[in-house]
């Protein structure tokens, strides 16, 4: 649960104190005060234009973020470490900062200097935490991906119970399930939560630790007592503005809990703001394939094995435009459905655009001017949006009303069974009022922050022009006055400048300043520099005051105006979410299309009983690696695993495809139930309850298990957990230990998947001895993959065939690889001295009585392998073309042949 690089730093730093000396400086005391309050923080302190962090912060965020070290006085004696980073780039640090597991509080000056100095001249200015940063909690484009997700979630425990929560802060995606601790895992690698929230105590349940073990770093442990599902309750109603939540559905009190304290933890990172929230939804365990880690990681669903998108399924299919749309698209492919009806609508959608070119091309082409309004509406529900999220809003909008056109004429009777469409269209519909008004007031381009003034539109409030006009003709009067006092002075270099600490002044070269009479031309020394010098007259201040007014108050006005539209946006943020959502469904029926389109995909059947039948399968990654590469094509293959040949046993060498082949069917699985067409010309699938794979393999170091201890706890789970509806693969189970105890490993499993689980499983091997068990398992149906051999070289098809094979051809892959002729030759002598003791019973004894285990006659030094001589008949057979023979000619050759060989 904790990062070393987090943790750990020099001895010799002072911590901050628990407790505030009474001979601290003001600053100290209140940056003390502050500290004490977030401990667990890094406290960013707003001082001026940077913000700066001290002591055992100051240490820690400077090796992360490698920036300078320094120190600021002294504090009990020793020196006060410290850094800063610079308000105006501060969140590409934090970006940094919460990549490495950091959560950050953000204290920023609620007064300005003039307001402090009326408490007093040596008063400190005042500052607040106004926000709490952490992993789960962000808002902010700059530290989010915009195709991905970020989720918050918290376990809780009631009347024995447990359940899971989750909330995308920044989309409002809200949702809880009940739980068992054996699926946390499964349900924790679909989400891939930021940020996990649980109670202290529940970390020493039987299984709990063990089952959050990948999820470690995650994690925020908190007091049981913020569980309480009676105050989350409460809160609940209280966010939602309800009497009761029976209108969301009926949830535990684990959900309720886990759920309320979700939202409690918002709040106090958000300084007590209330962030919108779409509303609460139950999801039923039995609702989405279940899909373990190991398998979604051994798939490479949405991330390849390297942890990056590019390589993955996702990355792959991924044809959508916009944000929402590629966060939905990750969503279907991380949990497929298992209600025929509702796969059935979402491929209803599909079909629609792959059917209607031509709506399909407008739709796609409207959808790339419409921006990510999910989270623009998420960022100023919360205070933390400004000019340009409103614009973002008017913009994405617009673009929903538009096409709302042409999909509204499409009559819905043309599908092959009711879609969505007609309620999609209505989401998009009647917003105009809101984009009216937010046209009205916004300049086309506003800045990103509020605070910088200038997105209210001239002549949208005549005070404000008014307040504008002052403010504007102030500057030209400094202009004036600048140009004035370079006559009067005869200095040509005089400005007139503006900084936050003195505010307007005269400033001059210090050889210029001296000459001056300072009396005659009424200048008043404000700030003595190495290089210049600084001054004021009356003029200037009185100025000065009449520009912070005019200025102030027209910031004042507008801030007004970005509350008011703010607030009619929230009052539409229901209407306008289910735009948002309505959009990102188009995209992806729209971007599932247009991929059926090009790489030749076809709707899948899906049913209710336990069929698989795939036609022409390819694997889609796969496929797209070798048209980038210039390559060969994919070969498909078919899989024909129905109730009675539900467990496929595949043999075959290395390099042939098997791996492939398994991993090709477990994936046109989870596309068919996520809504997608599939990589077939033909595909029946019968709905998949759980899904698992038990391909490839690697040490678990960090929980001391081997490479086989890893193979054998996932082939464990699957055997106590597949049922008759699961969907198994498996690749070379047994092959990490002796062969007879891997073959041995094997045959059991092979077994028990046919009478126990009953499940549908394609099972790759190189125990070739396992065919002899389809005499005796009905639905056990041989398969290999298909080789040539021809002129002494093999050539792998990659064709699935039925029949078991009789060889691996370890040693044609080991040539590919590269190995020393020696090594081959030495395998080639010890592989058919092998297969002779195997065809006579004699292989227990080879070690005996063979050279077979003696060591190889060592070479001479600087010596190499002689290459191996082709005989007088290999010479003979590759001179021939077999095509070309007659019958006759045919038989006389091989006489021919036979006479040949050496007696």
């Amino acid at each position: 649960m904790v990062d070393p690089e987090r943790t750990a730093m020099p001895d010799s730093s002072p911590s901050a104190p628990a407790a505030i000396p009474a001979d601290a400086t003001p600053m100290m005391r209140q940056y003390l005060s502050l500290k004490a309050r977030h401990a667990d923080h890094l406290l960013f302190y707003r001082m001026g234009d940077f913000y700066e962090l001290f002591f055992d912060d100051a240490v820690r965020a400077s090796a992360a973020l490698d920036i300078a070290l320094t120190k600021r006085g002294q504090h009990l004696g020793e020196d006060i470490p410290m850094c800063g980073v610079p308000v105006h780039s501060h969140e590409a640090y934090l970006s940094r900062l919460i990549r490495k597991g950091f959560k950050v509080a953000v204290c920023e000056q609620t007064e300005d200097l003039a307001e402090a100095k009326k408490r007093g001249a040596k008063s400190v200015v005042e500052r607040a935490v106004v926000r709490v940063i952490t992993p789960g909690t962000l808002t902010e484009d700059t530290l989010l991906d915009a195709r991905s997700h970020n989720y918050l979630a918290a376990i809780a425990e009631a009347q024995g119970a447990l359940a899971l929560a989750w909330l995308d802060l920044s989309t409002s995606d809200f949702a809880a399930r009940p739980i068992e601790v054996a699926a946390l895992g499964a349900a924790l690698a679909r989400l891939a939560p930021g940020e996990v929230l649980l109670p202290d105590r529940l970390l020493a349940r039987d299984g709990v630790k063990a089952a959050l073990a990948d999820w470690a770093d995650a994690l925020t442990p908190l007091p049981a007592a913020r569980f309480d599902s009676d105050n989350a309750r409460k809160r609940l109603e209280a966010a939602y503005r309800v009497a009761a939540l029976d209108s969301f559905g009926a949830f535990s009190r684990a959900e309720i809990a886990a759920a309320g304290t979700l939202l409690d933890y918002v709040e106090l990172t958000q300084a007590g703001k209330r962030p919108q929230l779409s509303p609460l939804r139950r999801e039923w365990p039995d609702e989405a394939m279940e899909i373990d880690p190991a398998t979604r990681r051994n798939l490479e669903l949405v991330r390849a094995l390297d942890g990056r998108r590019d390589g993955s399924l996702l990355a792959t299919l991924d044809r959508t435009l916009t944000g929402p749309g590629a966060r939905l698209l990750a969503d279907r492919l991380g949990a497929p459905l298992t209600d025929r009806a509702e796969i059935d609508r979402r491929l209803d959608l599909v079909q629609l655009f792959v059917e209607r070119t031509a709506l399909r091309e407008r739709v796609r082409e409207a959808l790339k001017r419409v921006p990510d309004i999910e989270r623009a509406l998420q960022r100023l529900s919360v205070g933390r949006g400004g000019p340009r999220d409103l614009a973002a809003l008017a913009s994405g909008l617009e673009g929903a009303g538009a096409l709302a056109v042409p999909l509204g004429a499409e009559p819905e009777a043309l599908l092959p069974a009711p879609a969505p469409l007609g309620a999609l269209v209505a989401a998009l519909r009647d917003h105009e009022p809101l984009v009216a008004a937010l046209r009205d007031a916004l300049v086309e381009e506003p800045p990103l922050a509020a605070r910088d003034g200038g997105f209210v539109r001239a002549g949208y409030r005549a005070d404000l022009d008014e307040q504008r006009g002052l403010r504007d003709d102030s500057r030209r009067t400094i202009a004036a006055l600048e140009a004035r006092y370079r006559g009067e002075t005869g200095v040509a270099s005089l400005k007139i400048r503006h900084n936050n600490m003195i505010g307007y002044h005269i400033e001059l070269s210090t050889q210029h300043a001296e000459r001056l009479d300072l009396a005659k031309v009424g200048f008043t020394r404000r700030q003595s520099m190495a290089n210049a010098q600084r001054f004021s007259t009356a003029e200037l201040a009185d100025l000065e005051t009449r520009i912070g007014r005019a200025a102030d108050g027209a910031l004042a006005l507008e801030l007004k105006v970005f509350d008011a539209l703010v607030a009619q946006a929230m009052e539409r943020a229901v209407p306008v979410g289910a735009a948002a959502r309505a959009l990102a469904a188009l995209d992806v029926a729209a971007a599932l299309a247009e991929l059926a389109v090009t790489e030749r995909h076809v709707r899948p059947v899906l049913a209710d009983d336990r069929r698989f039948t795939v036609a022409g399968g390819r694997h889609p990654v796969v496929e797209a690696a070798l048209r980038r590469q210039g390559g060969q094509a994919f070969v498909p293959n078919d899989c024909e695993a129905g109730p009675e040949r539900r467990l496929w046993l595949l043999t075959g060498p290395n390099m042939a495809g098997k791996s492939t082949f398994l991993r090709q069917n477990a994936l046109i699985a989870v596309l068919a139930q996520a809504g997608c067409f599939v990589p077939a010309t033909h595909a029946e699938i019968g709905i998949v309850d759980r899904l698992f794979s038990r391909v490839g393999a690697a040490d678990d170091l960090a929980r001391g298990r081997s490479t086989f201890m890893v193979e054998m706890v996932e082939t464990a789970a699957i055997l106590n957990q597949a049922s008759e509806r699961s969907l198994v693969i498996l690749d070379e189970i047994g092959r990490g230990t002796a062969t007879f105890d891997g073959l041995s490993i094997a045959w059991a499993t092979l077994e028990h998947l046919h009478e126990s689980n009953r499940c549908r499983a394609l099972f790759a091997t190189h125990f070739h001895e396992l065919g002899a068990l389809a005499a005796r398992l009905p639905a056990l149906a041989p398969h290999s993959m298909r080789v040539k051999e021809w002129q002494g070289e093999v050539v792998f098809l990659h064709e699935v065939v039925a029949g078991a094979a009789d060889r691996s051809y370890g040693l044609h892959v080991a040539r590919l690889a590269g190995l020393p002729e020696a090594v081959l030759s030495r395998a080639s002598e010890v592989l058919a001295a092998l297969e002779r003791g195997e065809q006579s019973g004699a292989v227990s004894k080879l070690a005996d009585d063979l050279p077979l285990f003696a060591a190889a006659p060592p070479r001479p030094s600087g010596t190499t392998a002689a290459p191996r001589r082709e005989s007088e008949v290999e010479a003979a057979l590759a001179a021939v073309n077999p095509d070309q023979l007659s019958p006759r000619e045919a038989l006389e050759l091989l006489y021919d042949l036979r006479g040949r060989i050496p007696r």
